[in-house]
């Protein structure tokens, strides 16, 4: 349910975004009364996808789901159950933000830069660290199942965030929460500040941001870069996973409208690499 909402507090494509996604979806024969796709796109692909369907294949190579959610926002549940050659077929979209096919006759790239939302149980009977039901599995078995996702994907995903189970008093309630409405105004100012940052560089977002914009709009004080230092040094982070952070640790001020990034900033974004592979 958090999956399929996240593309509802997304602000609207611009024009240049809808113009990239909606030319994938033409090639895929996918375009529907509309010419322009306007709205971020949400894939949800099952586990028992190809690895042609999951990054595009055929005789003439056609789009897979990392094309099809460009822009927009590629789910998969039950992650651990993807076959691992598919997975690690992420690899290249998610740093470079697109995907080339070859074939004996032809080769041919796709744009593929997505938002991917991954979900899966702490372990194989699902009840692990569970306050009432207890977990039948045993230490071998959880770290096998949670060993499936090779540490190259898990350090190119940037927040790692355990969901508890929600208490039946909760779903009973009829207290009204907050409406995506009102969180999409919230990203829809931050997303602003970023388009401001980035004007004229062909950069849409935080994530995108290279090593040279990051060295100048990502530099944390004196306190904040002890942080990073403890951080890096107890966690055995890689240097993809600081930089990451780094570009988080920028977002979450953007969503405060704070123009430098201070210390519970970056503590925040380190607190959300809790499946890094020494933690894992």
């Amino acid at each position: 349910m958090l999956a399929q909402r996240l593309s509802g507090i997304l602000p609207p494509l611009s024009f240049e975004e809808a113009i990239e996604t909606s030319k994938i979806f033409s090639v895929a024969g996918l375009l529907q009364d509309s010419p322009l796709v306007v709205h971020c796109q949400f894939r949800s692909p099952h586990h028992t996808i190809s690895d042609a369907g999951l990054v595009g294949g055929g005789h003439i190579p056609k789009p897979g789901e990392v094309s099809l959610a460009h822009n927009g926002v590629l789910f998969l549940d039950e992650f651990p159950e993807f076959r691992r050659n598919v997975l690690d077929l992420l690899r290249q979209p998610l740093e470079d933000g697109r995907v080339t096919i070859a074939r004996a006759s032809i080769a041919l790239t796709y744009p593929a830069r997505f938002m991917l939302v991954a979900a899966m149980n702490p372990c194989p009977c699902g009840y692990a660290g569970d306050p009432i039901k207890p977990c039948i599995c045993s230490p071998t078995l959880i770290q096998k199942y949670r060993g499936r996702i090779s540490g190259p994907i898990l350090d190119r995903i940037d927040l790692h965030v355990e969901v508890p189970a929600v208490d039946y008093e909760k779903l009973r309630s009829e207290i009204q929460a907050e409406k995506s409405s009102a969180v999409r105004e919230r990203v829809s100012r931050a997303r602003n500040i970023q388009l401001r940052r980035f004007a004229g560089d062909g950069v849409f977002a935080n994530a995108q941001m290279k090593p040279k914009q990051l060295k100048t709009f990502c530099r944390p004080d004196s306190a904040g870069q002890a942080v990073l230092d403890q951080a890096v040094r107890q966690l055995g982070l890689s240097a993809r996973a600081y930089h990451r952070i780094l570009k988080v640790a920028r977002t979450i001020a953007d969503l405060e409208d704070s123009r430098n990034i201070a210390t519970h900033h970056l503590l925040e974004a380190v607190q959300y690499r809790s499946l890094d592979r020494r933690l894992f």
